[in-house]
C-alpha cells in the first residue's frame, strides 16, 4: 500500500512509525509525508495554483530533506492512499475549510485517480494548556475536540472523501482509559505513546487489521508494557474504514 500524507507536523507525528509497525506485522506500506509545519488548507491551496517546493518530503517516518510541489508529490507515485488534513489551530473552525479543500480534493482526484482520499482528524490541545484558551479560545479540550470532529466530519462529506481517520477521538479515548499524556508540548503527540497509537490507528483504520500481536517496540521515547496494551486494546475499539 502506498500512502501520500498532505499535511504538516500533526501528519508527521501520526506518520512516524507506521512504515515499521506495518513491516513488524508482515505487511509494506510506503508512506510520504508532505511537511510543512502548521500547513493550513489555506496554504496547500496556495500551493497548489503558484507550484512552488515548498514542501520538505518525509519517507517512511524520516525527513529526507527533498524540498518538492504538490504536484511532484502527488504524481510520483500511483497512490493508494491520499490524505488531508486542516491545521490544529483552525480544525475547529468550519469556516477555514472551504472552499480551500473543495478545490484540493478535486486536484488530489485530477493527479492522483485511482487514490482513496481519507480525511485525517487532528486532535485537541492538552487539557488546561495556554494554548486551549489562548490560541484555540477554548475552557475544556472536550469542546475543542466536539468542535473538531463535527468539522472534519462535515468537510468529509462535502468532499466525498472515502473515509476519515479518528485520531482526535482516539487519544481522548486513551485519556479516558488512564493513559495520562498524549502530548509533548501541550499540542503534538509525545513521542512514545502518542505517536504510537497514532501510527496503530492508520495501520488499522487503512488495512481492517487488528493491532493486538504487533511486536513493533522500536520507540523514540520509552512505553511501559501496561500501557502498550492499553493502546493496543483502543486502538481495536475503532473500526477501520470500510474500502
Amino acid at each position: 500500500m502506498k500512502i501520500l500524507a498532505i499535511g504538516n507536523s500533526f501528519s508527521d507525528d501520526a506518520t512516524r512509525y507506521l512504515y515499521a509497525i506495518a513491516r513488524a506485522d508482515g505487511a509494506h506500506i510506503e508512506v510520504a509525508n508532505l511537511y510543512i509545519g502548521g500547513c493550513s488548507l489555506a496554504l496547500h491551496h496556495k500551493n497548489m495554483l503558484t507550484g512552488e517546493r515548498a514542501y520538505t518530503l518525509e519517507y517512511n517516518g524520516h525527513m529526507t530533506g527533498f524540498p518538492v510541489s504538490l504536484e511532484e508529490g502527488l504524481t510520483n507515485r500511483a497512490w493508494d492512499i491520499v490524505t488531508i488534513q486542516q491545521a490544529s489551530h483552525e480544525s475547529f473552525n468550519p469556516a477555514t475549510y472551504t472552499p480551500y479543500g473543495e478545490a484540493l480534493a478535486d486536484y488530489i482526484r485530477t493527479l492522483a485517480p485511482t487514490a482513496r482520499l481519507i480525511v485525517h482528524q487532528t486532535w485537541a490541545y492538552e487539557k488546561d494548556s495556554e494554548r486551549l484558551h489562548q490560541i484555540a479560545g477554548y475552557d475544556r479540550a472536550e469542546d475543542m475536540l466536539g468542535d473538531i470532529v463535527a468539522a472534519y466530519a462535515q468537510f468529509a462529506a462535502r468532499i466525498r472523501a472515502d473515509g476519515v481517520i479518528p485520531s482526535g477521538e482516539m487519544l481522548a479515548a486513551l485519556l479516558q482509559n488512564g493513559v495520562p499524556r498524549v502530548h509533548r508540548d501541550t499540542f503534538h503527540a509525545s513521542l512514545g505513546v502518542g505517536r504510537y497509537a497514532l501510527g496503530l490507528l492508520w495501520y488499522r483504520s487503512l488495512t481492517g487489521k487488528s493491532v493486538a500481536a504487533i511486536p513493533f517496540r522500536d520507540f523514540d521515547e520509552a512505553i511501559d508494557p501496561k500501557t502498550v496494551d492499553i493502546i493496543k486494546a483502543t486502538v481495536d475499539s475503532f473500526a477501520s474504514i470500510p474500502f
